[in-house]
């Protein structure tokens, strides 16, 4: 097994650790505990609770809905519901907050009344608003993109911290001090936890073997490692060559003249067979990039005869996700499955459910 991938809980670890597995951090769980770690402010707090406080009250009282509704179609604003929190997913803290600032004029005002007017967020709430929301959304799209089963996804893991570093989360003279804090300090987080040498070989393996990447992410020092440890797992790979037949039996008779040379020769096979990869692997790495839209495992069906050993390193390497979110959508289905009033099921008829609702 190349590597597995987990949250963070404690008897996972303790359970990966006794077997001697290599673990990938859930990038959606450390991108969580990073902007958890960023937003440790009192104004962050008090805003994220105005807004907790706004969302309530209109929760509970259908006549502010229907009002918000009618003030919605006045202020021409689009007619969408407020959205709550949940504590264990920072983006739910995002959506919440781009809703109340998207609904602003009219959430403001309904709640312009003397019990209600303390709802109301002052310019100084707004400014911390609008900052975290421009800081997190972007952050929410990479984590719903790299979140997928169908494509990969471990490949853009080192892509994506370097889009992080340079652009998405770089620091710009107008940002405001709260922005260039909340910036800083989720980038710090990030690189600090992804620079356990272990993680990093990984990535840097299945980032090379994507053939949108290749090796424009492996620092120059690194390039050599990279290349020896490919050369080095491309050793133990035996090449099956398709429509082989096998070759008749030779009867056994008298030494033919060319029967004296095959032990001279038996030497130059494994500096041959060096030389193979060695080829191989520069002629992968030369090659031309596909499109960043490009699937690679379509390029590696297409080009798994140019490629035979590499081809199946790629199997090794490039079907690990980088989060944890489909394991656990997975154990979501079954949860939704087998409920109180479904308790009896037996575990063979609960199998066969669950890949039902997860395959049509």
């Amino acid at each position: 097994m190349a590597c597995i991938t987990t949250d963070n809980g404690s008897n996972i670890v303790k359970a990966i650790s006794i077997n001697h597995w290599t673990r990938l951090q859930c990038f959606g769980h450390r991108l969580h505990l990073a902007i958890e770690n960023a937003v440790k402010d009192p104004r962050i707090d008090r805003v994220t609770g105005l807004c907790r406080k706004i969302v309530s009250t209109f929760s509970h009282s259908w006549l502010r809905r229907r009002n918000l509704a009618i003030a919605q179609k006045e202020l021409k604003l689009p007619e969408h519901q407020l959205k709550t929190e949940c504590p264990t997913r920072w983006g739910s803290r995002q959506e919440m907050i781009q809703r109340i600032l998207e609904q602003l004029p009219a959430i403001s005002q309904i709640l312009n009344d003397r019990k209600l007017r303390h709802l109301v967020p002052t310019w100084q709430d707004i400014e911390v608003l609008e900052a975290m929301n421009n800081t997190l959304s972007p952050l929410a799209e990479f984590t719903d993109a790299l979140s997928g089963e169908l494509y990969v996804s471990i490949s853009s893991v080192k892509p994506v911290l370097h889009l992080f570093e340079i652009s998405v989360l770089a620091v710009h003279d107008d940002d405001t001090q709260f922005t260039k804090s909340v910036k800083s300090n989720i980038l710090k987080y990030l690189q600090e936890k992804y620079s356990d040498p272990q993680t990093q070989d990984l990535l840097d393996m299945a980032t090379t073997l994507d053939p949108r990447f290749k090796m424009n992410y492996i620092s120059e020092e690194k390039k050599a490692t990279v290349r020896a440890r490919l050369t080095d797992e491309m050793t133990g790979i035996t090449v099956v060559m398709p429509n082989a037949s096998p070759a008749p039996p030779m009867k056994k008779g008298r030494k033919t003249l060319g029967s004296f040379f095959k032990k001279a020769q038996g030497n130059d096979e494994s500096s041959s067979l060096e030389q193979a990869m060695s080829t191989e692997l520069e002629a992968y790495l030369l090659a031309c990039k596909i499109d960043s839209e490009d699937d690679p495992l379509i390029w590696w069906r297409q080009n798994r005869s140019v490629y035979p050993r590499l081809s199946v390193l790629v199997k090794k390497y490039l079907c690990i996700p980088a989060t944890s979110s489909p394991s656990e959508r997975l154990f979501s289905t079954g949860g939704n499955i087998v409920t109180c009033h479904h308790a009896s099921l037996k575990p063979e008829h609960v199998d066969r459910l669950v890949f039902l609702a997860r395959n049509l």
